[in-house]
C-alpha cells in the first residue's frame, strides 16, 4: 500500500511539523502537512479533511467542500460537515455539524471523504444565513465565485437547483445573492 503524501500529528509532534513549515520543508494542507512540491489536488485536500474528521459518515459541505474542490485557498475554521437527516454522530468542538436532507446524487466520494457536489455546495452557500451584519458574507461569496469561475458548477445548474427548491426558505434570497456574486456586487469578489 502506498504511503500517504500527507504528514499529520499522528506521524510527528505538531511542534516539529510547524518547525518544518518555518524551514520551508513542509506546507500546511488544512489540518495536515505536505511537501511544498506536492500538488495541492482535490484528492490531497480531501485526504486532509478525512484525517481530521475520522468518521466516514460525515459529509464535507459548504466552505469545507468549497476548499476541497479548490474554490478557496484555505479551509474554514471550524470544518463544516453535514449528515443525512436522522443520523446521529458526535463531533469534536473544532467541527461544525448540520443535519440536512441530502440525496446520494449530491454526495461524491473523493479518497476517503464524502463531499457535497459542487452544485449542491453552491446552493448551500447561497442559502447560508447572513454571517455579517446586513448581508451575505465574503467567505461564502468568494467560495461561490470560485466554484463558478473554475467551472466546477455552472450558473444554469445552480438556477435549476434553486428553482427546484420551490418555496424552501432562502431560495429566492439565494437567487439574489447569485446575481450579486456574478455582478461583483459583493466586496472582495470580482465580476465574472
Amino acid at each position: 500500500m502506498p504511503r500517504s503524501r500527507l504528514l499529520t500529528g499522528d506521524d510527528w509532534p505538531e511542534a516539529e511539523l510547524r518547525a518544518a513549515v518555518l524551514a520551508g520543508e513542509l506546507v500546511a494542507v488544512g489540518p495536515c502537512w505536505a511537501s511544498p512540491s506536492e500538488p495541492q489536488t482535490v484528492a490531497l485536500r480531501a485526504a486532509a479533511v478525512a484525517w481530521a474528521l475520522r468518521d466516514p459518515r460525515l459529509i464535507a459541505c459548504t466552505a469545507t467542500a468549497a476548499w476541497v474542490w479548490g474554490a478557496v485557498s484555505r479551509p474554514p475554521e471550524p470544518l463544516e460537515v453535514c449528515t443525512p437527516a436522522g443520523l446521529r454522530v458526535r463531533v469534536r468542538a473544532e467541527v461544525r455539524l448540520r443535519e440536512v436532507r441530502i440525496e446520494d446524487v449530491d454526495v461524491i466520494r473523493v479518497a476517503d471523504l464524502r463531499v457535497s457536489s459542487p452544485g449542491r455546495t453552491v446552493v448551500d452557500l447561497l442559502r447560508t444565513p447572513a454571517t455579517v451584519a446586513g448581508g451575505f458574507g465574503g467567505v461564502e461569496a468568494t467560495a461561490v465565485h470560485g466554484l463558478l469561475a473554475t467551472g466546477a458548477a455552472s450558473v444554469t445548474e445552480v438556477l435549476d437547483r434553486l428553482a427546484a427548491l420551490g418555496t424552501v426558505p432562502m431560495a429566492r434570497q439565494a437567487e439574489r445573492r447569485l446575481r450579486a456574486v456574478q455582478a461583483g456586487a459583493v466586496p472582495g469578489v470580482s465580476p465574472r
